[in-house]
């Protein structure tokens, strides 16, 4: 496996796919749809039963990059290099996963212009495959930066009625940010001589530069999540993006903000996170709270579940920020959790919008009179979503709060709150549309999961229930490189406060 470029090949495969739907089907009828939606599904399948190859052969106990890729690019000055590991492998894997399943839920519900649609979605896995296996600055940056079009035409396009006020301002959001992220990379590309990934981890930023370079990086990473108060393009974004785009969106492309923080921010910059880790504590803690109680009052159910989303990615900054062993496993293991309920519980909003073309709670109402199948996995999502023990989403909440108390304990307090508020606004939600009394006219003759939704569904439950009663394989794979992270953070730390001393 050492031998071949496994990484470039799960990177690229999804825009060879795309390039052969692009070249070789045309026209749009029917048969030529089908064929179209049979491509993307076929290719997103090949590239994660690939990705699973890494899985395989990956080594836990190597802290280091694995299955590194590395040739020359742009005259010598840059290098592609790529490398996966423990913290990255996962993202690669949780992306080609869920791939799949976004093609799929747009099967029925996509009827117009599905070769660009699929085309789009193909060049969207390879750009967000890209941002967890680059390592150089330069090509990270193009990976990263390069997600955000297909993206912005995903939602542009095929989304609701406000789809191109949300499209343009989910892309502004995220553009702003990232501007001030080149010129960080300029920056330490002066400084150290080198855009490798590699040598930039071990090289020493003197402690002036390191400040501004860490809130660079903060405020591309910062949005992406998004964190409170860059989090407002989310809500729209979602609720105006198809199904798929919301799949995606919550499950795959939030993620790379938390990867920035443990890529970039924490080895890079261990002085300045440090020195601003108060202020990360008390972003996470309003937004765990805040966007808690905004979900409290929703009246649309993606933009209900948008909130939640925000909510939980405080959870992650939290636990990252407080470098230990459990803070950073927690929030790692959230992000993949959340990956994984995120995507089933809009998976979950699409299969009733699919039948009844709307989103409004109040539209809904004794659901599991009619489709039992499907309010028994809504409730198992809602659970998850909640943190509710044997669930995944319960592993990485107590992890970030146990790192947490360890740090401060009043700041996992606050933090605990938001366990009790998710709560809420999760069982208010699951009442209001699977129980009470089945009134509305339009809700009788509504049918119970098909045989599609049952395949959409039914492998998220199992990992959702798996990965709760048994984390060990997530918790095996990050162990060596967060604990590698973890060290080095603590020593750079110890040894800008001696020379501090010295120079006192």
């Amino acid at each position: 496996m050492m031998n071949w470029p496994i990484l470039s090949t799960i990177t690229f495969l999804p825009l060879v796919g795309a390039g052969i739907i692009f070249l070789f089907i045309h026209g749009d009828e029917e048969v030529h749809r089908r064929n179209i939606r049979h491509v993307a599904l076929g290719v997103t399948v090949v590239t994660f039963l690939v990705s699973l190859l890494l899985w395989t052969g990956f080594d836990p106990e190597n802290p280091g990059f694995q299955f590194t890729e590395q040739s020359g690019w742009l005259g010598g000055y840059m290098s592609y290099r790529m490398g996966v590991d423990g913290i990255s492998m996962l993202f690669v894997i949780l992306t080609t996963f869920l791939m799949p399943f976004a093609i799929l839920a747009s099967w029925e519900s996509v009827k117009s212009r599905v070769k660009e649609y699929m085309i789009a979605f193909l060049v969207l896995e390879t750009l967000m495959i890209g941002v967890f296996c680059a390592l150089d600055l330069v090509l990270f940056y193009l990976f990263f930066e390069g997600g955000l079009i297909p993206m912005f035409l995903i939602i542009g396009v095929w989304g609701g009625q406000r789809r191109v006020y949300s499209a343009f301002k989910f892309f502004l959001y995220t553009l702003l940010g990232s501007v001030l992220m080149l010129l960080a990379l300029m920056g330490m590309y002066w400084e150290a001589g080198t855009t490798s990934i590699p040598e930039l981890l071990n090289y020493p930023f003197p402690p002036s530069m390191q400040g501004w370079l860490w809130f660079a990086f903060f405020a591309s990473f910062a949005v992406k999540m998004p964190m409170w108060p860059v989090h407002t393009w989310l809500p729209d974004a979602h609720v105006e993006a198809p199904t798929a785009g919301s799949v995606v969106l919550a499950a795959i492309l939030l993620k790379m903000g938390g990867y920035g923080f443990l890529r970039f921010s924490l080895p890079m910059f261990p002085l300045a996170s440090a020195d601003y880790a108060p202020f990360v504590y008390a972003l996470s803690i309003v937004a765990i709270i805040y966007t808690s109680l905004v979900a409290l009052v929703q009246e649309d159910m993606k933009k209900l579940i948008a909130y939640s989303s925000v909510a939980h990615m405080g959870f992650v900054t939290m636990g990252i920020f407080t470098v230990t062993s459990q803070g950073v496993q927690g929030g790692i293991f959230q992000m993949l959790s959340h990956g994984l309920v995120s995507g089933a519980l809009f998976l979950s909003v699409g299969v009733v919008y699919d039948r009844l073309h709307t989103r409004k709670i109040d539209a809904y109402g004794g659901l599991v009179e009619r489709m039992p199948w499907y309010a028994l996995a809504f409730m198992v999502f809602t659970m998850a979503n909640v943190g509710l023990p044997g669930t995944s989403g319960f592993v990485g909440e107590f992890l970030t709060l146990l790192g947490a108390f360890r740090a401060n304990t009043w700041v996992a307090f606050f933090a605990a709150s938001g366990v009790i508020l998710s709560a809420c606004y999760a069982l208010w939600l699951y009442r209001r549309i699977a129980f009470g009394r089945l009134e509305k006219e339009s809700l009788k003759s509504m049918l119970d999961l098909s045989r599609r939704e049952k395949v959409l569904l039914v492998p998220l439950i199992v990992l959702i229930i798996f990965f709760g009663v048994y984390p060990q394989p997530i918790m095996n794979v990050t162990a060596a490189s967060v604990q590698n992270l973890v060290t080095q953070v603590e020593a750079a730390r110890s040894g800008g406060t001696s020379a501090a001393m010295l120079g006192e």
